[in-house]
């Protein structure tokens, strides 16, 4: 094995680049996780919300039919009233 200076200085260094990359794709992968886990916070909220108003859209179409049911009760009976109303009036 050779102990010339300069291939030992040259060996050192590209250790220390090798160390300095591992440190900064250590860094790159903490950075992306701390994406992820907004990204993911970000998701589930949006989940939430989705579902919430998926909720809200099913109660008011319920809503809806229940006006509809109500609205085929309602007016015969303002038809009916009116008709007495000008029956007794033409009486």
């Amino acid at each position: 094995m050779s102990t010339d200076p300069a291939a030992l200085s040259l060996l050192r260094e590209i250790r220390d680049q090798q160390r300095r990359q591992l440190e900064r794709q250590e860094e790159a992968l903490s950075l992306q996780r701390e994406q992820f886990a907004l990204y993911k916070q970000q998701y589930d909220r949006a989940q939430r919300i989705n579902e919430h108003s998926e909720a809200l859209q099913a109660r008011r179409a319920g809503l809806m039919t229940a006006a509809r049911r109500m609205l085929w009760i309602v007016l015969p009976l303002i038809a009916l009233l009116l008709a007495i109303l000008f029956w007794s009036v033409l009486s």
